[in-house]
């Protein structure tokens, strides 16, 4: 019956007291909601506080710019972002010598083949070369994503600066020494759309310029794998030059690697055939350390094992086969 047509009047007034508790309960989980989509948009946009610079580049003659010594956690408790905890729950990254050594990416298999049909790419035109780029980091962010989630590791792809004016990073200012660069304080890949081709002498083939986006991309993957804070706070004790080197060269071809694994993993739908695969072999030697350098400059490894890191990479197409930081034979990472 509807009130005044026989309910007594506290009936009705239960009733609309229950109606009115509903319609307030309803709006505070609204609310509720609003308020926390919006603290989980600030939390994973948000610039990480603190951060310092990696500084890993590449590029040829990179030399003494390549900075990755540099600690990028900046107390923030890991890898340079703020804490996992509110972004990925009980989800955690390797940390410590494991996360070197022993990194359940390893443990993944080969990259899964993936589509990846590049644009022509026409290297005098800035237009054109972001638009190559785009895409090949396009496939970059779907293979990885895939290879981590098999892995149970938490993974963001990295911010593309593909940039054609000046400008600042907080790793370096750019244009620099190196080609191309990672930042892991702003998780970022810098590249310059004519600056690369200028500095690779106006390379016309196309899989040099996306083997080296593969290299800077296989930093971040270092990054994401939690093993970046590991190797940093270990090179910083290093007291020898020489010795925080040799930290570095491992990390140098360990990314050389996972960039072969990348393009090994898309030949069918992005075909390399043997001058492309020659190339890219002779830019790993191009961009290696020079045999006539200093020692206090050798950072990327010697002529021989950047190909061969690269080679591996391109063969095996598996992050395991990688593991620069677990080989006893020191020749092949010097």
């Amino acid at each position: 019956m509807y009130a005044g047509f026989g309910e007594s009047s506290t009936s009705a007034s239960r009733r609309a007291n229950r109606r009115a508790f509903g319609l307030v309960t309803a709006l505070v989980v609204v609310l509720l909601a609003l308020a926390l989509l919006s603290w989980t948009t600030t939390g994973e946009s948000g610039s990480p506080p603190g951060a310092t610079a990696d500084g890993s580049g590449s590029g040829p003659d990179s030399g003494s710019d390549d900075k990755p010594g540099q600690d990028p956690s900046g107390g923030s408790g890991g890898d340079g972002r703020l804490g996992l905890s509110g972004r990925f729950g009980e989800q955690e990254r390797p940390s410590g010598r494991d996360a070197l050594v022993t990194n359940p990416l390893y443990e993944t298999g080969r990259l899964s083949p993936r589509p990846c049909p590049v644009p022509e790419l026409d290297v005098e035109e800035p237009e054109s070369m972001e638009a190559f780029l785009n895409t090949v980091a396009d496939c970059l962010d779907d293979a990885w994503q895939t290879q981590f989630q098999r892995a149970g590791i938490p993974f963001t792809p990295p911010e593309r600066v593909f940039w054609d004016e000046p400008g600042v990073s907080p790793c370096r200012a750019y244009p620099s020494r190196a080609g191309a660069f990672y930042c892991r304080a702003s998780t970022s890949i810098y590249i310059g759309t004519s600056d690369v081709v200028e500095k690779w002498n106006g390379a016309t083939r196309s899989a040099v310029y996306a083997s080296l986006l593969a290299h800077e991309y296989g930093h971040h993957v270092q990054g994401e794998s939690g093993l970046l804070e590991y190797y940093h706070r270990q090179r910083q004790l290093e007291d020898d030059v020489l010795e925080r080197n040799a930290w570095t060269r491992r990390g140098e071809l360990q990314a050389n690697c996972l960039a072969g694994v990348f393009m090994g993993s898309v030949r069918v739908s992005y075909p390399l055939d043997e001058e492309d695969m020659e190339a890219l072999l002779a830019d790993a030697a191009a961009t290696a350390d020079r045999e006539d350098g200093a020692e206090e400059d050798r950072t990327h490894g010697s002529v021989e094992n950047s190909v061969m890191w690269t080679r591996t990479g391109l063969e095996e197409q598996a992050p395991g086969a990688c593991n620069t930081w677990d080989v006893e034979d020191g020749s092949l990472v010097s």
